[in-house]
C-alpha cells in the first residue's frame, strides 16, 4: 500500500507559510510555518509533530502485535511521542524521539511489558525509518 500527502508552501522560509493534507482527507488541511517548528505551534503543525504522531501510532501497533504474540491482549496502550527539532552544527535536525507508553495489559508483569516495549521500538517501521539518524528512547509503565 502507498500512502500519500500533499504540501503547498508560499513565501520565504521564515515569513512564509504552507499547508499539508493527507490524501485520505483525515485531519483536513493543516497549516505549517517555520515558527511552528522552532518557537511555538501557534495553532499550526510541523513536520516533526506529524512524524511524532506517525511514530506513536506505529509504535502502538507494533507493541500490540508483540504483546499478542506473547499471549497478552492490551486493554489500552497510550503512547506519547516527543520529537526534538534542534539547531546543530550542520543545521536544523530532528535529533531525538522520546516514546512514553502507559499500558493496561491484564496478566503481564512489569519486566515483560518493558521487554515488549523495547522490542516494539526496535521493530516499528517508523522507528526503522528513523534509525541511524535520530536517537529513539522508550519509557514504559503499566497502569
Amino acid at each position: 500500500m502507498d500512502s500519500r500527502a500533499t504540501s503547498r508552501w508560499e513565501g520565504n522560509l521564515t515569513e512564509g507559510s504552507g499547508e499539508v493534507s493527507m490524501a485520505t482527507g483525515v485531519g483536513g488541511v493543516m497549516n505549517v510555518s517555520w515558527p511552528s517548528r522552532t518557537e511555538s505551534a501557534g495553532g499550526k503543525t510541523s513536520p516533526e509533530e506529524l512524524i511524532a504522531a506517525a511514530h506513536a501510532a506505529c509504535f502502538n501497533m507494533a507493541l500490540s502485535a508483540g504483546l499478542g504474540r506473547d499471549g497478552f491482549t492490551p486493554t489500552s496502550l497510550e503512547t506519547t511521542a516527543t520529537a526534538s527539532f534542534e539547531k546543530v552544527e550542520a543545521g536544523w535536525r530532528l535529533v531525538r524521539m522520546a516514546l512514553k507508553v502507559v499500558g493496561d495489559v491484564p496478566g503481564i508483569e512489569d519486566a515483560a511489558f518493558v521487554t515488549a516495549a523495547i522490542a516494539a521500538k526496535e521493530g516499528c517501521p517508523v522507528s526503522n525509518a528513523l534509525k541511524g539518524n535520530v536517537e529513539i528512547t522508550v519509557e514504559s509503565s503499566l497502569l
